[in-house]
């Protein structure tokens, strides 16, 4: 069975012309398949209407509604409840790996998960910041309401950079999060579970919500290699000579152990953890961000 057409594989939205036409591609498909669903109440916590009265802002009336019913309603957003989104994008070089032609890298999709992110905060009202990070903050946009455009621009102009420092980088993040926000963390988490544990439990104890995308390559998550090779890490340069019998027997067991060590870790501190892979759409991730945002107290 053929995947829904609002289901675009990474691939495609690689192929359109920028990264804001990637975002809002990958939320309209999303909301199309969303208000198709039964199973998902999302169109009345997105938007409601209730009926015009003077002096309300004529941008936010429906006029689709009035033409079919003649009658003047107003577009009521969930997002004016003060949800401050912070998405906070892993740019270290391990992010820039990608496991063959025609896939995008860790990096470009967790980019357009990024944008997509920000560009359905917008339309939910929701003051949206961005902190690009690897070794140390490289940029830092605290959360406002109107800067989409400055957002997405931004993270179209991230590239790979050096090591990952998550616990000193996150540590540096608090200075600037001044207020309850909803903070969107997205990396490949190449890191030991107690120095994610240092980097997200004062978030979650100072009482923001954090919701954690694990990015991985497929080829990092079912390898297919039928032959030794020598994989080197790309930010500290050690090399280690792999086995297809490895591969095998052990490296999907100690990968499923780091995943479930990484997922008791961030339920332990109240966070929530999914992982996705990078040819993945994005709907599951999106699907997964509104579960996240509707249970906010």
């Amino acid at each position: 069975m053929n995947a829904a057409p609002h289901l675009l594989p990474p691939q495609t939205l690689a192929s359109l012309a920028n990264l804001e036409l990637i975002a809002r591609t990958a939320v309209n498909g999303f909301l199309t398949g969303l208000h198709r669903s039964p199973q998902f109440g999302f169109s009345q916590e997105f938007r409601e209407y209730r009926a015009y009265a003077e002096g309300d802002d004529p941008r936010f009336v429906d006029w689709n509604v009035y033409a079919r019913t003649d009658r003047t309603y107003i577009r009521r957003y969930e997002g004016e409840t003060n949800t401050r989104l912070m998405i906070l994008l892993d740019a270290s070089a391990s992010m820039g790996y990608a496991s063959g032609p025609g896939v995008v890298s860790k990096l470009q999709y967790a980019k357009f998960l990024a944008a997509a992110l920000a560009y359905l905060g917008a339309r939910q009202h929701d003051p949206i910041g961005l902190v690009v990070f690897d070794e140390r903050l490289r940029q830092v946009r605290p959360a406002r309401s109107g800067n989409l455009q400055a957002v997405i621009h931004a993270v179209d102009q991230v590239t790979p950079g050096g090591g990952t420092n998550l616990d000193a980088s996150i540590a540096s993040v608090r200075e600037h999060l001044t207020r309850r926000s909803l903070v969107a963390l997205i990396s490949d988490l190449y890191c030991k579970p107690d120095v994610m544990t240092r980097a997200v439990q004062p978030l979650t104890a100072q009482g923001h919500d954090v919701m954690i995308f694990q990015v991985l390559d497929p080829q990092e998550i079912q390898p297919h290699w039928d032959e030794s090779v020598v994989l080197e890490d790309v930010e500290t340069r050690a090399s280690l000579n792999i086995s297809p019998e490895f591969l095998q027997r052990r490296y999907r067991q100690r990968l499923d152990e780091h995943l479930e060590s990484l997922r008791a870790v961030a339920a332990s501190v109240g966070a929530h953890h999914a992982l996705l892979p990078s040819d993945q759409p994005l709907n599951e991730a999106l699907r997964r961000y509104l579960l996240f945002r509707q249970r906010r107290r």
